[in-house]
């Protein structure tokens, strides 16, 4: 018996070693090597699986076609100048005031109209959609799915009892995970944010979009918060400071002409024309009235006080 225990144990640890090893493959977007659980049928799978639940706790879709085919040309674009052109992308825009967006694996990309009630311009809107069409092409929700079934033991359970159900993955993804009308997705890295961040820069520069749109989103979403976002460190994203100087450095070193009349394009008549003008004219959001918890929110998740956590640190956030 306790040989066939040691054996057993043995078996566990040289399959948690061999893998990370089996599944890594480089990433030609981002040129680095990844750990990838799933197929990217898999992944596929699970998006189209996700994307109902997420579509119906946002709000549904926006019901003007006119904007929703206005979001679709642009992210069909900017997905063209993507290392992952010919996948079956999808861009859906959410009746949500909630300001948001996010990817789903498999090439469905989200963003309501809360967020883009906030812009101005195109290019702020194709920083946005690039953004997220890298999470899709750097793989972030499978990497990251890795990550979450090795701690917790999903892929050792499936080594010995079976495949892991479908019901696991979604639960690593977030799939139904609703807090005061609010839906919470797979939450990246800071890395895996500011790597997205430097895609969506390269897509939106290719397609003729000035990067510096991708700073002026940065800046509605600090402006948006009020002060009233959760430390960093308890945020899916980086703080806006920390990406805007990220973006200030890649744009200044790989896109010096930003700054120079006519190089790039801004879209700010089309803009306005075909998404601020007709937002205006439609009844309110059917989903969200902030895009921020509010501290008995945050206690409720988070299981601390709101004042207990501002200025603490942590290192559990990659």
């Amino acid at each position: 018996m306790k040989l066939l225990k040691w054996s057993a144990r043995l078996s566990l640890v040289v399959l948690f070693v061999l893998l990370p090893l089996v599944g890594c493959s480089t990433n030609e977007a981002t040129g680095r090597s990844q750990f990838l659980p799933l197929s990217w049928q898999e992944e596929v799978q699970i998006g189209a699986e996700a994307a109902p639940q997420f579509i119906e706790q946002s709000g549904g879709e926006l019901p003007d076609q006119g904007i929703v085919q206005y979001v679709r040309d642009m992210g069909a674009r900017l997905a063209a100048q993507s290392e992952m052109p010919d996948i079956a992308w999808e861009f859906y825009v959410l009746d949500s005031q909630v300001i948001n967006a996010f990817a789903l694996p498999g090439g469905k990309v989200f963003i309501s109209r809360g967020l883009m009630a906030k812009m101005d311009n195109e290019a702020q809107l194709a920083g946005v959609i690039g953004h997220e069409i890298g999470h899709v092409t750097a793989r972030h929700g499978n990497e990251r799915m890795g990550k979450a079934m090795i701690t917790q033991g999903l892929i050792l359970a499936a080594g010995i009892g079976g495949a892991v159900s479908d019901n696991e993955y979604m639960q690593v993804l977030g799939v139904g995970t609703a807090v005061g009308g609010q839906l919470f997705l797979l939450k990246y890295s800071r890395g895996n944010e500011l790597e997205a961040d430097a895609l969506g820069v390269r897509y939106m520069a290719k397609v003729g979009y000035n990067p510096i749109g991708q700073i002026q989103v940065m800046e509605i979403l600090r402006e948006a918060s009020g002060g009233g976002a959760p430390p960093e460190w308890l945020s899916t994203h980086p703080a806006s400071d920390t990406r805007i100087s990220n973006l200030e450095a890649i744009i200044t070193q790989d896109y010096p002409r930003y700054n120079e009349d006519g190089f790039y394009n801004m879209g700010f008549d089309s803009f306005k024309q075909n998404i601020l003008t007709p937002l205006n004219k439609l009844p309110p959001a059917k989903h969200g009235a902030s895009a921020m918890l509010s501290p008995a929110e945050f206690e409720k998740i988070v299981g601390i006080p709101w004042e207990h956590a501002v200025g603490q640190k942590c290192t559990c956030h990659p």
